[in-house]
This record gives structure tokens, sequence and C-alpha cells, in this order.
């Protein structure tokens, strides 16, 4: 038999799918700096969109490495001011130096907001001993980058989720069995591949942001606290409803979710 939902907990997961489903960081750089991120995107050079892949995937890498190795040590204190703070010097660099700092700063930023996202997780009850919660620290780079030309299905929490599953469990039960010694393995290697292809979407309006002549370097930490503070809030709710499914179940919550405004 279904459990009623709590009020509380319904309150929580509305407050949830508000995070995962409103504007994005496009939305949120447009606002902040007066000038539209689309309009930006069409300034980059021809080769950005390499140049980008290359950061993400590199960045994807290293923080596939925090992820297996070091997410799992044990509790830790909340300190997401702190990554806050971190990630907006490394912005600031970019910011200074625009497209050509992609490959250095990324990486950096990356990391930290894996560390900031892992304490969110932490705070909603996730076990990062559990390679399945370690992965799942990671999918939130994949929920943060709906694009515009996702159809509803695709670019929805649940579409993303579902496209991810697969490669999650796969990858997760290889660490199972084989642990973290080999991590250019195809099972993981397909994970990378699929969220990099999600999370170089924000990456390319980040970029396109920062290559914004006036920006600078204090244009280059606000970006970068913008976009960090996206990701924390897409974990936010990604573990809001990690968390409500381990009470009601996936099935239960989903249907919820869909009637929510």
């Amino acid at each position: 038999m279904p459990i009623p939902f709590e009020t509380v907990h319904i309150e929580q997961l509305q407050d949830a799918k508000r995070l995962l489903e409103h504007p994005g960081i496009a939305a949120r750089l447009s606002s902040s700096l007066a000038t539209p991120v689309d309009r930006a995107i069409r300034r980059l050079p021809a080769s950005a969109s390499k140049i980008i892949m290359a950061a993400v995937t590199r960045s994807l890498e290293a923080a596939l490495r925090t992820a297996l190795y070091t997410l799992g040590e044990g509790p830790q204190p909340p300190s997401n001011r702190i990554h806050l703070a971190t990630a907006a010097l490394s912005g600031a660099a970019g910011g200074a130096f625009g497209l050509a700092a992609l490959a250095i700063e990324l990486p950096v930023s990356t990391t930290i907001m894996l560390r900031s996202i892992a304490d969110i997780a932490r705070g909603e009850g996730e076990n990062l001993a559990h390679a399945e919660s370690r992965l799942a620290c990671l999918e939130v780079f994949a929920l943060g980058g709906a694009s515009d030309q996702d159809d509803a299905a695709e670019s929805g929490y649940f579409g993303i989720r579902a496209a991810l599953a697969s490669a999650i469990t796969e990858a997760a039960r290889h660490l199972a069995t084989q642990g973290a010694a080999r991590e250019g393995t195809p099972a993981l290697v397909r994970l990378v591949t699929q969220i990099a292809a999600r999370f170089s979407i924000p990456v390319t309006q980040k970029a396109a942001a920062q290559a914004v002549p006036i920006i600078g370097a204090a244009g280059g930490a606000l970006i970068n606290s913008l976009f960090i503070g996206h990701f924390q809030d897409i974990a936010r709710g990604h573990f809001t409803v990690r968390r409500l499914e381990r009470i009601y179940g996936p099935e239960q919550v989903r249907a919820l979710y869909d009637t929510l405004p």
C-alpha cells in the first residue's frame, strides 16, 4: 500500500521541483550581466566548441577521480560558502584570461563544485561510502545542463535521470566488483561521455559570458559564483528527491512530482 505523504515532504518535493525545472544558468547569467548569453555564444570563435569539450572532458575526469577516491572518506563539515568563495576566485582567472584559461580553470572549479555537491548529498542522508551515491554526485553535472533544443521528455529532471540510469548502474556495478583502480574502463568512460554531453551546455554559456570584453576578473568571479550556485541548487533538488524516494519509493515520488506546479 502506498504510504501517504507527510505535508512537510510534499512541500520539500515542491521546492525540489522548483530548483530542478526552472530557469537555468543562462537565464541567471543574462539577468546578472545584462547581456543575453545566446548572443554571446554566437560571438565565440569557431574553435570554441572543441576547446570547451576538451575542457569539460578533462574536468569530469578529474571530478571522477575525486568521486572515486576521496568522497567516501567519511563525514565532513558542510562548507558550501567556502566552496563558493574558492570557485569565485578560480572564475576571476577565467574572466581575466577568457577562453584560453578555461582548460586550467574549469577542472579546478568543477572539483570544487563536486565537493560542494557531496556536502549537500551528505546533508540529505546519502552514504558516500557507496559507489552509487558518489556517482549520483557526478550526475548533478548532467542534470544542470538541459538544452533549449531538448523536448520536455528529454530535458526534464526524470528524463535526464532515465537517460543516465543504465550508465550509472553499469559504472556502480563495475566499482563494486573491480574497485576504482582502472578509471578508463568502458563503464566509466561511457558515464563521463554522457555527462559531458550535458555539462558542456552550461559550460559553453559560462565561457560565452566570460568572453564578453567588459567582463574581466571581477565579472569572472561573479559568473563562477552564479555557476556554482546553479549546481548547488540542482544538487539540493536532486538529493531531496532521492531522500524522499528512500522513504516512499521512486514510483510514488515521481507520480506526486508530476502533479506539482
